[in-house]
């Protein structure tokens, strides 16, 4: 896994944990929604500022972005179907 999907796994699951929608998220961290669903996806490369507005946002050590998942662990699950039809 690199660094960005790394990124992208645990921003996704911290944020899922907290029962947070993307749209909540880039409104507390003052990014573009989209930004955090590329941000998810590994598809962008965070500034440090950005991942520190992030970690802020969410109420968490920057450190925990960088957290390595278990071989355990699955994909957090969306919180809510999307907005895309079948």
């Amino acid at each position: 896994m690199d660094v960005r999907s790394l990124v992208g796994w645990n921003l996704r699951r911290l944020r899922v944990e907290r029962s947070i929608s993307q749209d909540e998220l880039a409104l507390r961290a003052e990014v573009e929604r989209a930004y955090v669903g590329h941000l998810e996806r590994g598809t962008r490369n965070p500034t440090l500022l950005t991942l520190e507005k992030l970690a802020t946002a969410l109420e968490c050590q920057m450190l925990e972005l960088f957290q390595i998942p278990t071989r355990q662990e699955t994909p957090p699950k969306p919180l809510r179907p999307g907005r895309r039809k079948p």
